[in-house]
């Protein structure tokens, strides 16, 4: 989940073991989501290679099924050279590329998203759990963008095809045994952004793209929009940046919970025990491979 440290970790396996870097993040891609999207440095990159970082811009829009495409190409091409290591916390973006399912390249339907917009979540996600049902099961109820995009599949009459994973993946997790360890770790993230500039990059957004999709969706920014539209508090936008970052970890911990796969380190252990024992089941990983 968020703030766990994903990035630094990534990093470091990736100096020791002869790694690069792509990144799963769903606002990584975009060029002009930067503080928000708490996207890594050049400096905290260390000269390790990243992909799929900046590669698209706020009027077009990234899918997980483009993802899966890119990522193919990349683990492709790295392997020939190195280690992949996929990073990030878009759990959807996992779940394709490991081959749960095929995403078929099915074009928006900008009509039924106008159309979407004043529909209630519940209603949208009955429909998806009677017309796909499977489906449904992978998509949170109040994750509105992904049970549209969804519909959008279940309406174009395509099949979901299911299929064998093409890799041979070690699943590395990070979580807290604490919550409130991390939920204070997100806490002072939102801190540091917001005294970096982020609410400049909030109005330079909206000002330049509107009420894009895209923006009303992500964290860091969509709470800013009473504040620049309305003459809202932005110490109140800022606590509920806060707010919605915890709702967003609990989320992406119930999601990736059930990979039952996945090998799960402690943040708040001893971090210099659970390092060394992530890197001793990477080395048997590979000596295995």
């Amino acid at each position: 989940p968020s703030s766990t440290g994903k990035s630094d970790l990534a990093v470091k396996i990736s100096k020791k073991f002869g790694g690069e870097i792509i990144s799963a993040d769903s606002r990584y891609v975009y060029k002009e989501i930067n503080i928000a999207s708490a996207k890594p440095s050049k400096k905290e990159m260390e000269d390790i290679p990243h992909f799929l970082i900046d590669i698209c811009s706020l009027t077009e829009e990234y899918s997980a099924g483009q993802f899966v495409k890119d990522a193919d190409k990349l683990i492709s091409e790295i392997s020939k050279r190195g280690i992949p290591i996929v990073v990030g916390g878009t759990g959807l973006y996992f779940r394709a590329l490991s081959g749960t399912f095929d995403i078929p390249e099915v074009p928006a339907d900008k009509n039924f998203r106008i159309e979407a917009e004043n529909i209630p979540n519940e209603c949208l996600y009955r429909e998806l759990q009677i017309k796909n049902p499977e489906l449904a099961s992978k998509i949170h109820p109040n994750n509105k963008v992904k049970i549209v995009r969804a519909l959008e599949i279940a309406r174009s009459g395509v099949k979901l095809q299911s299929k064998q994973c093409p890799y041979n993946i070690l699943w590395i997790g990070l979580n807290a045994i604490n919550r409130q360890f991390l939920y204070e770790k997100a806490n002072q993230r939102v801190e540091n952004m917001f005294n970096s500039g982020l609410f400049d990059e909030a109005k330079y957004l909206f000002d330049t793209f509107g009420k894009n999709k895209i923006i009303k969706n992500t964290i860091g920014v969509k709470e800013f929009y009473d504040t620049i539209f309305n003459n809202g508090d932005i110490y109140k936008a800022k606590d509920d940046i806060k707010k919605n970052t915890r709702h967003y970890i609990k989320r992406q911990i119930s999601w990736f919970k059930n990979e039952k796969l996945i090998n799960w380190f402690c943040i708040d252990n001893k971090i210099n025990e659970e390092k060394a024992k992530a890197y001793c089941l990477i080395e048997e990983h590979l000596n295995r491979s």
